[in-house]
């Protein structure tokens, strides 16, 4: 089965063996924003939006349909005998890509996502945890690194980055129920570096090291995280964090923590960014 792959670079594989992609900047951008809406019409003005923003040639139609020509023979070539049928099919509002969920990493994540939080809902941790972690092991690096990013597509890649982290809380979250507190505050330090604006990520940083008996690691964290804050934004901790903070100090923290259920709703941010033209 043919795979689009485009958390990382963009990949196409044909069971094991990886197909050559097409290397014209244009086509690669065609290609992945017909990635990312599987079995749906990608429509011309969102083609030439991505192309050519707000200010697109005169030419801009037929020279898409143009570079969809290049797209086309390109994918022929590399696939041979492996398929007679053609990957992108011809609409007359735009094209789409023949491809089912399942052969889209981005589609196979949400999927995956979808189902491992829904098992935490329902309290079954370790399976809900596990799938999770399958989610988060098909990123192979940020989304789209070696593809020119045109206007619609810079929206996807934020809307992914956002399901990411989305994806890695609930799996802190998780972790955090399962009382693995130990073994994740290493990570939670990586990530507070890498994120350092992020007050949940610092809150389940703080309660991992409490919990885990480093009560005088945790009241420094709190101390770094509430001097990044003043630097950066002139802001306090928040109220849940101060809270937390005055309950590590009298050492009763035990059933207090900062575990707030990440804030967007898993059913919003996994609907995807909208098609802007028609």
């Amino acid at each position: 089965m043919l795979r689009f792959n485009i958390i990382g670079p963009l990949n196409l594989t044909w069971n094991s063996e990886t197909i050559t992609v097409p290397r014209g900047p244009k086509v690669r951008q065609l290609l992945t924003l017909l990635t990312l809406r599987p079995g749906s019409v990608v429509s011309h003005g969102t083609l030439v939006d991505e192309l050519w923003g707000k200010e697109p040639p005169k030419t801009a139609l037929s020279t898409v349909r143009t570079h969809v020509y290049h797209l086309r023979k390109s994918l022929r070539e590399a696939l041979g005998e492996r398929t007679a049928h053609d990957p992108i099919e011809t609409w007359s509002t735009g094209y789409v890509l023949r491809a089912l969920p399942e052969q889209v990493d981005t589609e196979v994540f949400q999927q995956l996502a979808r189902q491992g939080e829904a098992l935490l809902n329902r309290g079954e941790l370790v399976e809900g945890a596990r799938l999770i972690r399958q989610a988060l092991a098909l990123w192979r690096g940020d989304p789209l690194t070696d593809v020119t990013r045109g206007p619609v597509l810079t929206q996807h890649v934020r809307h992914l980055e956002e399901l990411h982290m989305r994806t890695l809380q609930l799996r802190i979250d998780a972790d955090m129920r399962m009382g693995l507190h130990c073994q994740i505050a290493a990570e939670l330090k990586r990530l507070v570096a890498c994120h350092p604006l992020n007050e949940w990520l610092h809150g389940q940083l703080i309660t991992a090291l409490y919990r885990s008996g480093r009560r005088a690691d945790a009241l420094h964290a709190y101390h770094d995280m509430r001097n990044l804050l003043r630097e950066e934004l002139g802001l306090d901790p928040s109220t849940e964090l101060q809270n937390l903070y005055q309950a590590i100090l009298s050492d009763k923290a035990g059933n207090h923590s900062f575990v707030e259920s990440p804030a967007a709703p898993v059913n919003r941010l996994f609907s995807g960014p909208v098609d802007r033209a028609s």
